[in-house]
């Protein structure tokens, strides 16, 4: 935005589909997936292994922290409100921080949340991008934020074939 390349509605969301599609927030849903997965299937190296990787990817120091602070306050809000028998034995082999998206993996694992509606979450990074920053910035109103943030429902959820068949 300072340096004039997203100026508009139509400028913000051709860079957050990037973002979703081929960035931070591609690499967010694979994280996710293999969290949900591994947790799933009680694999515990394996878990840690994702969780060490999605810490490993977080490109700067302040986004570690911020991510990781959100991993930790989600876990910690799950337990307090959706606590289960699992929860805790399913963090149990992530020996570091333990950044957002991994975080929501494996709170709905441990809460036999299958990976399709846990997968909603990914949208929530766009909305986050366009709230803390874009909507103020450029700014948009809130007509034009949903617009954008409808547009991106393709990138995160591509429509499937008329036979029925997952495209992805």
């Amino acid at each position: 935005m300072e340096a004039g390349d997203i100026a508009d509605a139509a400028s913000l969301r051709d860079w957050l589909a990037a973002m979703l599609a081929d960035g931070s927030g591609f690499c967010d849903g694979v994280f996710l997936a293999q969290a949900h997965r591994a947790a799933a299937a009680d694999d515990d190296a394996a878990l840690r292994d994702v969780a060490e990787l999605a810490a490993a990817f977080v490109p700067s120091r302040e986004r570690q922290l911020e991510t990781s602070a959100q991993g930790r306050a989600f876990i910690e809000i799950a337990r307090a409100a959706w606590s289960c028998d699992g929860l805790d034995r399913t963090i149990a082999p992530c020996e570091g921080p333990i950044v957002y998206p991994v975080a929501v993996g494996l709170v709905s694992a441990a809460h036999d949340i299958p990976l399709p509606p846990t997968a909603a979450w990914l949208p929530s990074r766009a909305r986050g991008e366009l709230d803390l920053s874009a909507s103020r910035l450029i700014p948009l109103g809130q007509t034009d934020s949903q617009r954008v943030l409808a547009a991106l429902e393709r990138v995160v959820a591509p429509p499937r074939p008329r036979d029925g068949r997952d495209a992805r």
